[in-house]
């Protein structure tokens, strides 16, 4: 296996193991939801235009969702400080809050399937978790890809 074969092979394992254990926890709650809380708790409040981009979604589904995620008290929308025409979504204590839970959920419905693990495997996830974190951070200008 290739590096992008490896990097792609995470990347999806990682996917196909968030489905199963909203499954297996009989989470009902779109990923989207989770997707948006992410980008919030991660980035702070965004324009809805912005939030839709960041999330991968048109504005109108962002426009739908949020008006949803809003009335479950998970977000508040508020006038943009910079132009009072445009508004910002923000997640709320409880929007952070159910995104902790959900988290902890999420691992807590996969720890049995990682249990029999070595510790050498243990240090190899580990590390995976640190360099797979760190790039997502990253932005092509921090990665000196665009150059």
């Amino acid at each position: 296996m290739n590096q992008t074969d490896s990097i792609t092979a995470i990347v999806l394992a990682s996917h196909s193991l968030a489905r199963i254990a909203a499954r297996d926890a009989g989470n009902e709650a779109p990923s989207a939801q989770w997707r948006v809380l992410s980008i919030l708790n991660q980035h702070g409040g965004m324009r809805l235009g912005a939030l839709a981009s960041a999330a991968r979604t048109t504005q109108p589904g962002m426009t739908r969702l949020i008006g949803i995620l809003e009335h479950a008290g998970l977000v508040e929308r508020s006038a943009d400080p910079a132009d009072s025409r445009a508004t910002v979504v923000n997640a709320t204590v409880d929007g952070i809050r159910a995104l902790d839970e959900w988290r902890e959920e999420l691992g807590a419905t996969l720890a049995p399937r990682f249990q029999r693990l070595s510790e050498d495997d243990w240090r190899a996830i580990e590390r995976t978790a640190a360099i797979f974190g760190e790039r997502a951070q990253d932005t092509p200008d921090e990665t000196g890809d665009d150059e």
